[in-house]
């Protein structure tokens, strides 16, 4: 699947997108999160507090328990605020 980082996870991350292919028990947004961040120093640093981050899978909001079996693209990014 793809992953979509956005703003300062973006960042800490160091990279835009990529595609990943997660174990079989990543089955949630919330799994999926915690798994990317034992994947090295800069994903640990991006998601050191996952209840920030929000998610979109195939461009809708989906909260932490979301399965996301079958998506194409998951975007993670931090709150926005808007004005």
């Amino acid at each position: 699947m793809k992953v979509v980082y956005f703003a300062w996870v973006r960042e800490r991350v160091g990279k835009a997108e990529e595609i990943v292919e997660p174990p079989a028990e990543v089955s949630t947004v919330g799994d999926l999160i915690g798994w990317l961040a034992g994947r090295g120093e800069s994903y640990a640093h991006a998601f050191e507090a996952p209840n920030v981050i929000r998610a979109a899978i195939d461009h809708a909001h989906a909260p932490p328990q979301t399965v996301i079996a079958g998506a194409r693209e998951i975007a993670l990014f931090p709150p926005m605020t808007g004005g």
